[in-house]
Order: C-alpha cells, then structure tokens, then sequence
C-alpha cells in the first residue's frame, strides 16, 4: 500500500470519525443546549481540531501515553542493531527506536510516513524473545511502515480514544447532571449515540487493522526469510499477553501492537482488532512448508 492508498484510508477514516464527532455534538446540543445545530457545529470544529492534531502528532500522542522513551544506540545496543539490520534489509530509511517501561512482552510502531516513523519495543519482549524472534517482530513492525499503516493505525488510535472519552463524558453527564431543555425520548436517544460511537470507532479500527496484521506478516517474513522466526515470536507473544495484559495506555490503541496487549471480559475480546493468532500461525508455518519467500 503506497502514500496514495494510506492518504485514501486517512481521509476515510477521518470521514468517518468526524461524523461520529458530530452525532456526539448533536446529542450534546439537544439535551444541554437546547439547539442541536450548535452542538453539532461545536463538535465539528472540534473535530476539525482533532483531524490536524492526530494527522501531526497523533504518533507522540501514543508514544506519550505508553511513556514510551527514545533511547540511542548506546543504551539499547542490541534493539537498534537488529532495526538496523531489518530496515537495511527492507529499503527503508532507519526509523527511531523507543523502549516502553512494561514487562508485557509488545512491540509497535508509528509515526507519519517511513521517514517520520518509531519503532518502540517493551521492556518484557527484549527480556523474552531471542534475536531470531525479535527480528521478525521487527520486521513485522517495518512493514507496517514500508505500507505506511503507522499513519493510518496511529490517526484511528488517536481519534477513536478521543471520541471514546468524549461519549463516555457525556454519557455520564446525562446520567448524573443536569440539562433544562430534556425529556426522556432525547435523553435516551443521546444516551444511545453516546454508547454507539466508541463501539462504531472500534468497529472501524478492527476494519481497519485486521487485514494489514495478515499482510504485515507475510511482508515481514518475506523481508528475513524467516517465517518460522515470527510464527514463534507470536506465539510466545500470545501466551504472555494473555497471562500479563498491559496496565498502561487505552485499549483504543491496541491495533498498533503486534497483538493485544489488553485483555478483559467477552466485550474486549469481540471488539478484538486483530486477526485469530491461530489464523496468523497457519499463514506463516504454511508459507515456511511451501518455502514462499
């Protein structure tokens, strides 16, 4: 997927995301208000605000709130090198690299396009996986930025957190404030366009992010040759994140891992934004069988 096709998505993505803006700003004007106009004009100035706030920094947003830090080579040695040797091996200029202060083992990355982009692992995976299985998590990670999905995961990430707050916010608004102008049919009809939006924004993001994971896999087991040296690293992944789940960020920002770093009751788990690992495990150990690569 080139700059076109990721631009395409971004402005799809922002389409479709302002839209719920303004469902929240309407509800907002009805029951607060009194005037849904101004709820909704209110709320599209906001999104227009949000819109450049996540296309321009929506990848130090997520760096900030996983307290991901930029470390050099001369304090992550090993990681840098085996970024090094990926984007090498990828055409790709070399991407900044940050540590998340977290034992669950995850890595993601983002940024705006391959030359704006961060690759960030966790504490617990530089702990957890050997050098063959790192590379292919890394080259996992710098497919997803040759493909320039980091801008798309990254604006959805910021926007859908965003419009999550905002609803939730409201919600709990109606629930326990006030509003002169409100009767019980607008009330209700708020209250359900304020539950409706971050589960449409999730809905998205699982649209979103479920067929790049496939494609980032078989790109990046292309790019070292060594399909079996990410099959494992997930599955190694997979275990850990069942039995750690990340404490840190939102889960509005899981499609950026490699996988779900959140795990929670039958709701998290339908809104999942990645592909079955089972799936994931198929693909590539069918590719190592065929040799495909």
């Amino acid at each position: 997927m080139g700059a076109v096709g990721a631009n395409a998505r971004v402005l799809l993505i922002f389409a479709a995301l302002t839209a719920l803006f303004v469902a929240i700003g309407w509800a907002v004007g009805s029951v607060f208000m009194g005037n849904w106009v101004t709820g909704a004009i209110i709320f599209l100035v906001l999104a227009g605000l949000m819109n450049f706030i996540s296309y321009f920094f929506s990848s130090k947003i997520v760096l900030m709130s996983y307290r991901a830090k930029l470390v050099t080579e001369a304090e992550s040695p090993r990681l840098h090198k085996i970024v090094r040797q990926v984007s090498q091996a990828s055409g790709m200029p070399m991407p900044k690299v940050a540590i998340v202060p977290s034992q669950t083992p995850n890595a993601f990355a983002t940024g705006r396009n391959p030359k704006h982009a961060t690759v960030a692992a966790t504490e617990g995976i530089l702990r957890l996986l050997t050098d063959d299985e790192l590379t292919g998590v890394m080259a996992h990670e710098m497919a997803h930025v040759k493909d320039r999905d980091i801008l798309v995961m990254s604006v959805a990430a910021t926007l859908a957190g965003a419009i999550s707050f905002a609803a939730r916010s409201f919600f709990w608004g109606t629930m326990f404030g006030g509003g002169g102008n409100r009767d019980n049919g607008t009330i209700i009809i708020a209250i359900v366009a304020a539950i409706t939006a971050p589960i449409a924004a999730l809905l998205l993001q699982m649209a979103v992010s479920r067929s790049r994971e496939y494609l980032a896999d078989k790109e990046g087991a292309e790019m070292i040759g060594r399909p079996m040296a990410l099959a494992n690293a997930l599955r190694k992944l997979d275990g850990y994140n069942k039995q750690m789940p990340m404490q840190m960020g939102n889960p509005t920002s899981s499609s950026l891992w490699i996988v779900n770093p959140f795990r929670g009751g039958s709701l998290v788990t339908l809104f999942s934004t990645h592909p079955p690992m089972e799936e994931r495990l198929r693909r590539l150990e069918e590719m190592a069988g065929h040799g495909r690569f």
